[in-house]
């Protein structure tokens, strides 16, 4: 069975996090999952549809182990939820302000 990775609250970084938001179908998956009450599925949260599922398996991949997102596996299901009380712990307001929410 594979093990899933999340960091610390502690060990999560600046530039971790930076560079996992740097891609654009990474954005917009955090701003999908961002945008829902409730924890998503990798498919409910992909940004595209018909995206291939090791593309988008690796864009969850560098998100959890970024620390912006936690992962449980519900089943057969990965469920996703944005780690944001961890993340604004250490460095606060950030995501508001790379994502533009709070304007």
């Amino acid at each position: 069975m594979v093990q899933l990775v999340h960091p610390s609250k502690d060990d999560i970084t600046l530039a971790g996090v930076l560079n996992a938001l740097s891609d654009p179908m990474r954005l917009r998956i955090i701003k999908s999952l961002l945008g829902n009450d409730a924890c998503m599925s990798c498919t409910e949260a992909t940004p595209m549809p018909g995206m291939a599922k090791s593309t988008l398996s690796h864009h969850f991949r560098v998100l959890r182990e970024s620390g912006l997102i936690q992962t449980s596996k519900r089943g057969v299901e990965h469920r996703n939820v944005v780690r944001m009380a961890d993340v604004n712990a250490r460095f606060p307001k950030l995501l508001e302000t790379v994502l533009g929410f709070g304007d």
